[in-house]
């Protein structure tokens, strides 16, 4: 270890990004890990509303959540990594074969200036380096709208992202795309950035999230969390 990483690790010692508690190594200690809430078998994997297949490893529930709040809204992205890798083994076991691109569902530029940080390009890049591959942005997002997270209504959530993604035609038009979300809840967002993905010419489209609602249900209102200020906490 380099004198860098030492004072690193003496001011900023590595803490688990679900439960905060100081370790000798970054990412998610052994007891969260093995706390968080898979998914099994048949239940891993999902039909969206416009019809593409969705592949989740982990229930958004409990740990699970706790980790993914402290991630979008609390600046505590040392859980990407690993979660990226979760991200990769589900989609590898479901969609082998089936994709040569991975694209990611973007957040707003505003929100992107907010939080200084895409935490679904995270999982992404971190389910890339699995394959030795960088992902692809395909998509923009060109409206800023209100946060899914708040609106518990499966129609209000359609409404909600209708027509603010576009695509790049050219990168994607001919291609399999794997397509990366961080939570699938009532399955909207994956289904409208599906929809323009295939629009501009995507071969097909498959899709993959680090966790997924029971029943396909909407979550309770991350709203809170959503309007309060990122805080970053050293090398969680």
């Amino acid at each position: 270890m380099g004198l860098k990483d030492w004072l690193l690790d003496l001011l900023f010692p590595p803490k688990c990004p679900v439960c905060g508690k100081i370790q000798d190594a970054s990412g998610i200690c052994p007891a969260c890990w093995n706390g968080l809430s898979r998914t099994e078998g048949p239940e891993q994997e999902q039909i969206l509303p416009d019809g593409s297949r969705c592949a989740a490893p982990l229930w958004y529930e409990d740990l699970v959540r706790d980790c993914f709040l402290r991630l979008k809204f609390g600046g505590v992205t040392g859980a990407a990594g690993e979660l990226g890798g979760l991200v990769a083994d589900c989609a590898a076991e479901h969609f082998d074969g089936e994709f040569d691109l991975v694209t990611w569902v973007p957040v707003s530029r505003r929100r992107l200036r907010k939080r200084g940080y895409d935490q679904t390009q995270l999982l992404a890049e971190a389910a890339c380096r699995s394959w030795g591959i960088r992902p692809v942005r395909l998509l923009r997002k060109t409206v800023h709208n209100r946060a899914q997270s708040g609106l518990e209504n499966a129609d209000a959530r359609r409404s909600n992202v209708h027509g603010v993604y576009r695509a790049d035609s050219a990168a994607v038009r001919g291609r399999r795309v794997l397509l990366i979300d961080d939570i699938v809840t009532t399955g909207s967002t994956l289904s409208e950035c599906a929809k323009v993905l295939r629009e501009a010419g995507a071969e097909s489209v498959v899709c993959a999230a680090a966790a997924r609602t029971r029943h396909g249900g909407a979550v309770k209102s991350d709203r809170k969390a959503e309007e309060a200020p990122a805080v970053f906490c050293g090398k969680e």
